[in-house]
């Protein structure tokens, strides 16, 4: 059997059932919380209402969430260990990489490519090496290995930073067979410039990466045009209506279908438990942002618009399973 490791130790592929592609548990800046730890509050709270929120999840038939949140986005793991003893019936799934748009973190901005110049040689990177730690050795002594890559380009496009962490992620990839998957803008079309670094100069397969945020967009022909080269779409902002409307979003996804392309679509939220870079006074006003919505809300509305229950499953159990059973025969 194909098996994908989780924050609770491997499962096999065929158990993932319905799958989040794309949920952040909690986003965090961690110099803030660190220096500023009222901005947290208390961690048993923080906790309890994780717990909580993700039962309610698993409640509604959701077996496996993909967490993203790595570099970048204050990724702790033993905390996510506490949460995910205490929701046994969801798996959860880490990962590693780093999230920038711009510049990678300063840490590296003299050790690995930064001194090839300096030098005059190449100089391996050493984001490569922390990757394929977090992947076979596990994350920062917890024992809990990552199951996908994760790396970022935005409206900004492919920065020096940007194409540095995207290139380690194809090397660690390679090294690993673990998928990755990118958060991209759609309306500039960055997941062309994915393919390029990502595929044709590192030598990524299409099928081993998810383009986070592809429904940000109701440009099809551009979709399809990723699709075609093999990419999955992440529809995973269900609930977010800032860059699009529901409406819109929801008619990008049921016009994909139309075209025959639910096998290359997945779904989920982008939603965290807590996030903690937006103001506590902004969120009221802000659209509705949980991981319900498309239980709630998105399956009843696509499915009136003519999005068939067969379809359904191949996006939230065929084509994950299928996703991480590429990754075990790797």
């Amino acid at each position: 059997m194909s098996q994908v490791p989780t924050v609770r130790g491997p499962v096999d592929t065929a158990v993932l059932g319905r799958t989040y592609m794309h949920e952040h548990i909690f986003s965090l800046t961690t110099d803030i919380q660190q220096n500023y730890p009222q901005e947290w509050g208390s961690e048993e709270a923080r906790v309890a209402d994780a717990v909580s929120k993700l039962r309610a999840l698993a409640a509604q038939g959701i077996q496996t969430i993909v967490d993203p949140t790595v570099v970048g986005l204050g990724r702790y793991i033993p905390r996510i260990q506490r949460i995910a003893e205490q929701v046994p019936e969801l798996n959860i799934i880490a990962a590693t990489g780093i999230y920038t748009y711009d510049s990678a973190p300063f840490f590296f901005a003299f050790r690995g490519p930064a001194l090839n110049e300096a030098l005059g040689a190449e100089v391996p990177d050493p984001m490569v090496d922390m990757f394929v730690g977090d992947i076979t050795g596990g994350i920062a002594g917890t024992g809990v290995k990552a199951g996908m890559l994760k790396c970022a380009i935005d409206a900004n496009g492919m920065t020096p930073g940007v194409e540095r962490v995207m290139r380690a992620v194809a090397k660690a990839h390679l090294q690993t067979g673990t998928p990755i998957t990118v958060h991209t803008h759609p309306g500039s079309q960055a997941g062309l410039e994915v393919k390029r670094v990502l595929c044709d100069d590192e030598g990524v397969a299409p099928g081993r990466v998810v383009l986070g945020h592809s429904g940000d967009t109701t440009d099809c022909d551009h979709l399809a045009k990723l699709a075609e080269y093999g990419f999955v779409l992440g529809f995973d902002r269900f609930g977010i209506n800032t860059e699009t409307t529901f409406e819109a979003r929801a008619g990008t996804l049921v016009e994909m279908c139309r075209r025959g392309y639910a096998s290359s679509m997945v779904l989920s939220h982008d939603a965290s438990c807590y996030i903690d870079w937006i103001d506590p006074l902004v969120l009221p006003v802000l659209p509705q942002w949980h991981y319900l919505h498309i239980g709630d809300e998105v399956l009843p509305y696509v499915r009136k618009h003519g999005v068939t229950d067969e379809e359904i499953t191949t996006m939230l159990v065929d084509t994950p399973r299928r996703f991480f059973e590429a990754r075990a025969a790797a």
